[in-house]
């Protein structure tokens, strides 16, 4: 039980959806629902033919099934080419991201394809530091010592 921060009596959380009776523990996973399986039922040995069919629509010009096939033949995204300076330090960076910006601007990649692709930077920006930090911290407690030494 919570309370709503006053004095009224506290709310109960109630269950989500209709909760099953003791000892059902509701459908076994992975298994399919009435519909799924008489749709089975009726297409039992008419899938060529409807692939078929589907195919025929599609050459034809119907416009869902060339959709449809489309869709699911073609890649989701596209090969991007970007000419990208080398990155080896933090500072690299700079020059990266502006020539996605300029490839952007120029119509070269699409801005959602930029965005990816300065996502991609952002990662190895992550990289970098990670990869800089122990270097530079273990100079840092070098000289904490040196000084402590020192004085």
């Amino acid at each position: 039980m919570r309370t709503n921060g006053n004095l009224s009596p506290p709310i109960r959380k109630r269950p989500r959806g209709r909760p099953f009776a003791k000892g059902n523990g509701g459908r076994k996973l992975g298994s399919r629902n009435r519909a799924t399986l008489l749709a089975d039922a009726l297409l039992e040995g008419d899938q060529e033919e409807l692939v078929r069919k589907g195919i025929e629509l599609a050459k034809a010009g119907d416009p869902q099934m060339l959709k449809f096939f489309l869709d699911r033949i073609l890649p989701k995204e596209r090969p991007v080419k970007i000419d990208l300076p080398p990155i080896e330090h933090r500072r690299d960076l700079t020059a990266a991201y502006a020539a996605i910006v300029r490839a952007v601007g120029a119509g070269e990649l699409a801005p959602g394809e930029g965005s990816a692709v300065a996502g991609l930077l952002a990662s190895i920006a992550r990289y970098i530091d990670d990869v800089e930090f122990e270097p530079r911290l273990r100079h840092l407690e070098e000289e904490l010592k040196y000084l402590q030494a020192k004085s």
